[in-house]
């Protein structure tokens, strides 16, 4: 396992798999969410890998986001069952980057609440200790940690004690990741400030970029800013399309665009991308939007006084 994030260009990562999916037909009104079709139908797993690499995605975030030894045990899978589907969702992602270059897999390490299938998520808070967390998370991160990704995503998490335990845990297997943050205005959803939050990863080497996602897209710059100026580390930012979820549907305008990838790449957005309700179709204007920004850039860095040619 090996990443880390070039100083002088922007990556892009894909956008919701579980949205996507669900847009396809999947139900995954299930506890294990994406993580069912680990089981019943990697197949489709794999295609919507597909649809965002070819969209322009150069990231791969796999279905163990709400994957637990918990989750599958409920379901009568056993450990050792268990180990081999968060490795098949790897596999899976692996095998959609085909053998085109600069793709990587980013294995997902979803929040403790997530596995419980409540949306606590959104809250933290979950009255457990951080030694208590890092017992929980130990045997997962372990295994996606070994089976063969690019790097680890330490993605919505909620709370700064559990980024605490996750940061710990990524530097014992000594693997590089990115911590993020779900975060309402300029606070975790717990209500602890930004700058505590990402203070937990400064100084940490194997955390390569910290940032936010499934956060609403007008919360995202000032979340790089701060990211940037805590940390000194490459930002990641992938946020929801704006839509809210109430009322068992998507509610209210999508308010996700690619005009806002220049302000954030400006702030120190280094990988962009999309998460809850952001497609393919999403992802390839914000591939586009990534694409005409560093031709601009190009063009400064060989032309800067701005003579004619």
């Amino acid at each position: 396992m090996g990443f880390a994030v070039p100083d002088d260009t922007v990556l892009v990562a894909d956008g919701g798999l579980a949205t996507e999916l669900e847009a396809r037909g999947a139900d995954l009104s299930d506890p294990l969410w994406s993580a069912r079709l680990l089981v019943e139908h990697p197949e489709e797993i794999a295609a919507v890998h597909a649809a965002f690499f070819a969209a322009g995605a150069q990231i791969a975030t796999t279905a163990s986001y709400q994957a637990s030894f918990d989750g599958f045990a409920a379901r009568g899978i056993d450990r050792r069952a268990a180990d081999g589907l968060l490795r098949r969702s790897v596999s899976l992602a692996r095998q959609a980057c085909g053998d085109a270059p600069s793709r990587w897999v980013a294995a997902s390490v979803g929040p403790y609440g997530a596995a419980r299938a409540d949306g606590s998520e959104y809250v933290g808070r979950y009255g457990l200790s951080i030694a208590q967390l890092s017992s929980w998370h130990r045997p997962r991160l372990e295994v996606l940690a070994g089976a063969g990704a690019d790097l680890l995503t330490l993605e919505t998490v909620p709370d700064l004690d559990e980024a605490a335990a996750l940061v710990g845990l990524v530097q014992e297997a000594n693997v590089p990741a990115w911590l993020s943050y779900t975060i309402d205005g300029t606070a975790t959803r717990a209500g602890q400030p930004l700058a505590e939050a990402f203070a937990v990863a400064a100084g940490v080497p194997q955390i390569v970029a910290v940032g936010v996602n499934c956060c609403a897209p007008d919360d995202v710059l000032p979340a790089i800013e701060i990211a940037a100026e805590v940390t000194g580390k490459p930002v990641v930012a992938y946020p929801n399309s704006g839509e809210h979820w109430s009322a068992g549907g998507w509610n209210g305008p999508a308010r996700f665009s690619p005009a806002l990838v220049p302000q954030w790449v400006g702030a120190g957005a280094r990988i962009v991308g999309g998460c809850c309700r952001v497609g393919p179709p999403d992802i390839s204007e914000l591939a586009a939007a990534v694409s005409r920004l560093k031709r601009r850039t190009c063009t400064q860095r060989e032309n800067p006084a701005g003579n004619s040619r």
